[in-house]
């Protein structure tokens, strides 16, 4: 599980370790923050060369029979910047490397490692819509260009804006549809992918990059929000995810998972072309 120290991710874990007979393993820049009933794996997602040598760790460990069989994968981890400039170490505009490559390069060191029945989610927003009902406004929608211009940085107009950070954040949730769709194809039979909208949740720390009063706004007033349909609260969103990575919310694989049940991501998502090329040009940057 990747975005397991903090937000949704942190709780949905504390769902995962209270499962008898589930060893969970946790990929984390900082292991000193990993839940110690977890094994916990050093990665940088903002990092190919960091992500590929984890990937390389567990598969030894699977291999040695120091890990049980490999049953699933949670891509959870997800950031958002104030710019769509900042980079990672390879040069890969850094919320692309952790939404979108992150996932699909992990997905590669591991896919001959699972075990079937094994199941894949990865979190995604609806914020991928673009539209007013499922942003609130609050998110530009996603603008598509060729994926070998959306990895690097400067892919949007006004690129040191926040705008333009947000609008990084939008096209790599759409990414990650497409991403689980491709998946879907590919993977053999018994091992299911699907994607996980947790809605607007107020205070995951997404807005960390923000301005102090953007932050302060995310921290004082938006929790209010959950009082209301149009946003859910932390402890809600992660035990969903969690009862999704169990198998108690289900999708067909490649499907979408809405909150709490199976629905259709927004029409732009199927785009099969789309889908080809992305996946085509993310094998490109991890050969």
């Amino acid at each position: 599980m990747t975005g397991a120290t903090g937000g949704i991710g942190r709780i949905a874990a504390e769902h995962l370790l209270t499962e008898p007979d589930l060893h969970l393993v946790v990929l984390a820049r900082d292991p000193a923050t990993v839940d110690p009933r977890a094994t916990a794996i050093p990665a940088d997602l903002r990092s190919p060369a960091s992500i590929r040598a984890a990937a390389e760790r567990i598969t030894t460990l699977l291999d040695r029979g120091d890990l049980p069989p490999l049953r699933g994968f949670a891509g959870n981890a997800g950031i958002q910047y104030t710019n769509a400039t900042t980079t990672g170490p390879d040069g890969f505009e850094a919320t692309f490397t952790v939404n979108v490559l992150a996932n699909h390069l992990l997905l590669r060191g591991l896919e001959r490692h699972f075990a079937a029945p094994a199941r894949i989610v990865l979190t995604g927003s609806d914020t991928h819509f673009g539209d007013l009902s499922h942003n609130l406004g609050l998110v530009p929608a996603p603008v598509w260009r060729d994926p070998r211009t959306l990895a690097r940085p400067a892919a949007f107009r006004r690129p040191a804006s926040t705008a333009a950070g947000r609008t990084a954040y939008s096209t790599s949730k759409l990414a990650v549809q497409y991403l689980v769709h491709e998946w879907a194809r590919r993977l053999p039979a018994g091992v299911g992918i699907v994607s996980y909208n947790p809605g607007f949740v107020p205070g995951t720390g997404l807005a960390r990059h923000a301005g102090a009063v953007e932050r302060l706004v995310a921290r004082r007033v938006l929790p209010a929000l959950t009082r209301t349909p149009f946003a859910t609260d932390l402890p809600t969103a992660g035990a969903r995810l969690a009862a999704v990575l169990l198998g108690r919310v289900t999708a067909p694989t490649g499907g979408y998972i809405d909150r709490d049940r199976a629905a259709d991501s927004s029409p732009e998502s199927y785009d099969e072309r789309r889908e080809r090329e992305l996946f085509a040009a993310l094998e490109d940057f991890v050969a």
